[in-house]
């Protein structure tokens, strides 16, 4: 008890005086300062922050669609690592998304950090010591409100915007392109031998199938986000087209049995990447979705 009690202090003034080192300087050479109003209240940032870290993958899909690469970034997984659809190099990974590594952070002398009240609400005083901090409320938000608050911690609202106006825009186009209005999709992902879980019209996937006019088939979401079902209740997941993510697009036996097994219920089953319909939230994940369905819808309407 205590050797852990030390440890943990020593961790506490680590960060502590790594923030006191390096907050008010990074802030004096970006040249000037805003006030952010966000989840946790009104945060003092820079205007042209040098030195981000961001604790969630919206956050670094935005960032690096603003042409921003965070010196550090919470991940999905050690493993998986930063999301190679990016298509970046140089960003340290700072622990886990659940389980952000407040060592690492300190030691990389933010300027900014972006993180998530609804995952990090326990360590943001301690982020706060160390930069400025920005939390939007939660991951399970309209991901194009949460880009925008991000846009503006980072002083590019417009520029998001932007971005947000391409995407809505592109998805229009797809609709009239493919008549896509009256047919109804759905994503599967695969969890586990015993759970598939269905995203609902506010996932950031589920609300981008709805962009270019499909229906999801009414299920009882949790937050309009999820449902999770059995293999046994698979018919749950029917509708005229299904898509299912997995790590590889070319191996069909990542469709679920159940699924692969009813192949009357399920016609039309496309594998798509989870990299970036599940786990690359943001404008660029939204571009590399919206490449998918229209590559899809391409091929279907041949």
């Amino acid at each position: 008890m205590r050797l852990t009690r030390i440890a943990a202090a020593a961790l506490a003034a680590a960060v502590t005086l790594a923030g006191c080192a390096s907050a008010p300087d990074a802030n004096a050479d970006a040249g000037g300062a805003r006030d952010i109003t966000h989840a946790r209240g009104t945060t003092q940032v820079p205007d042209a922050p040098q030195r981000v870290v961001v604790l969630e993958p919206l956050e670094l899909d935005t960032a690096v669609a603003l042409g921003i690469n965070p010196v550090g970034a919470a991940v999905a997984s050690n493993v998986s690592g930063i999301p190679s659809y990016l298509g970046v190099d140089g960003i340290t990974p700072v622990g886990t998304v659940p389980e952000p590594d407040l060592e690492a952070i300190a030691s990389l002398k933010p300027d900014l950090i972006l993180g998530t009240d609804a995952r990090h609400a326990k360590l943001y005083d301690q982020l706060a010591s160390v930069a400025p901090t920005v939390f939007i409320k939660t991951q399970a938000d309209p991901w194009q409100d949460n880009a925008l608050l991000i846009g503006e911690a980072l002083n590019k609202a417009d520029q998001v915007r932007t971005l947000l106006d391409d995407y809505r825009q592109r998805c229009a186009t797809i609709k009239d392109t493919y008549a896509v209005g009256g047919r109804t999709a759905q994503l599967v992902r695969p969890r586990d031998e015993t759970t598939l879980s269905l995203y609902g019209p506010v996932s950031f996937a589920g609300s981008t199938l709805e962009c270019v006019g499909f229906t999801i088939p009414p299920q009882e979401w949790a937050d309009g986000l999820q449902a999770d079902i059995s293999p046994e209740n698979i018919v749950k997941a029917k509708a005229d087209h299904v898509f299912v993510t997995t790590k590889d697009v070319t191996d069909t036996s990542t469709i679920p049995a159940a699924i692969r097994d009813n192949q009357r219920e399920f016609p039309s089953v496309t594998l798509v990447d989870t990299s970036w319909w599940v786990s690359g939230v943001g404008p660029k994940g939204a571009q590399k979705v919206l490449d998918d369905i229209e590559r899809f819808l391409a091929t279907t309407a041949r």
